[in-house]
Order: C-alpha cells, then structure tokens, then sequence
C-alpha cells in the first residue's frame, strides 16, 4: 500500500502534537480486534505528519478489546475492569508500534504500568527526549490508575509533553451539535468552546479531560480518521475539522 505524496500549501500549524485515537479505530469493518489493513493505513497517517516534520506522540484506547466501564456495569470489580482495560490499551499500543517501525517510522512504546520485558516505563523527560530525535511515542495503559478513561491520559500527557494541540481522530469529521450518524438535522462546528462542550454535554471527551485541557490552554482538533492523509492535511490547516479552544 503506497500513499500519495500530499503536497501543503502551508507550513505546520503546531511543532508537537498528541494524537489520540479510540480502539475502536483500529478495528478497521471488523467487530473487535484489530483490523491489519486499518492499523497499517494509520500508521501511514502518522508517517506523513513525521514527514512534514512534526514532532507526535500517541495514546490509544482499548474499546476494540476490553472496555473497563463496561465491564464494571456487568458486575466485575471496576478497578479489576479497568486494569483489564490497560492490558488492552497495551496491546493496541505494540500493534501500531509495529506497523509503523515496519515502515520506518522509528518509535517506543512507553507503559504507565510496568512490563519492562515488552516496553518502556513511562519517563517523562525519557519520552520528550525520544520525541526531540523525531520518534514516535505511544504512550500505553493509560494514566495507571484506574477511573481514569483514555481521554484523560490523553491530555495528561499532552500537558506533561508541552503539546501545542490534541488531534483526536474519530469517525466523524469533527464535532456536531447531535450524533451526525442519528440526526440528519445535526450542524457541524467549526469552532467550540471547552465550556460549551461541556454545558451542551457534547462527550467529545469526558469532562475531566475537558477540564484539564482548559485549564493547561491546549485545543483540541477533532477530525475524521477513516479519510487517508486526512491527518496530514489537518494539521497544516487544509483539511475538515472542529477545534476546540477559548
């Protein structure tokens, strides 16, 4: 699978960027698990904004294989659930390092909990360390604690990696002010608020990713993933997407 080179008009908008992608994504048309030819088209995304000479990091979720709130509303132990939930994340985290290392896109896995046999632990100046020599970080099992969803990681640790933005990649091309999949009526925003996100209950994240990101000035990108090089194109402005900023 070969990409076309995709030509910007524009620089970068952004230096250093978090990219958080839900499990779910990476189950490409399957019903869990992990998709290959999805996972592989993906790191093709993340290759092109490396390319383009940004500096990137990576959560991901576990929704394609276990997902720990669910798991506590069947009845099992919510921080046992949710500790299952890391495992996934783990998983997901060593497929896309896969799939981008066999494209040349040298990168480490770092754990908030720790498996030193299969990965990095989480080292905060470690990681910006990898990212400055233009590697890519996933960071895996979320914050290692339970009751924090991935979203949350997400922005934890753009915060701790001084990102200039989140670009959240969805199945939709930004945010709408209802489930564009149910209502035909739904309106797209271009821009939004972190407030309003919040009042409107809009659950493009939960609150407390919302908050944290507020609170530590980084936007939020919401933009669709299943377009090819869409990422890319995003990030140097060109593409379709919702920010989210004061």
């Amino acid at each position: 699978m070969t990409n076309t080179a995709f030509a910007p008009s524009t620089k970068p908008l952004y230096g250093r960027i978090l990219f958080k992608i839900s499990g779910e994504a990476l189950m490409g048309p399957n019903e869990f698990g992990l998709d290959p030819e999805t996972v592989d088209r993906i790191a093709r995304d993340i290759k092109d904004v490396v390319d383009a000479g940004i500096q990137v990091c990576v959560t991901v979720g576990a929704g394609n294989i276990f997902r720990g709130v669910s798991g506590a509303a069947n009845g099992m132990d919510r921080t046992t659930a949710d500790h299952m939930g890391m495992l996934g994340i783990v998983i997901n985290a060593l497929a896309l390092q896969n799939a981008l290392e066999n494209i040349d896109v040298d990168s480490r896995v770092q754990s908030a909990i720790r498996m030193d046999e299969i990965c990095e632990p989480y080292i905060r100046r470690r990681a910006m360390r990898h990212m400055d020599k233009g590697r890519v970080v996933i960071f895996a099992a979320g914050t290692g604690n339970p009751y924090f969803t991935s979203d949350t990681a997400a922005t934890l640790r753009a915060s701790e990696m001084n990102c200039d933005l989140i670009a959240k990649g969805t199945k939709v091309n930004g945010i709408y002010t209802a489930d564009p999949m149910k209502d035909k009526n739904a309106t797209k925003y271009d821009t939004i608020s972190y407030m309003d996100v919040l009042t409107k209950d809009l659950r493009v994240m939960d609150a407390t990713a919302i908050s944290l990101a507020r609170e530590n000035n980084i936007p939020i990108m919401v933009f669709s993933i299943r377009e090819k090089q869409n990422f890319v194109k995003v990030l140097h402005g060109e593409g379709d997407y919702t920010i989210v900023k004061d």
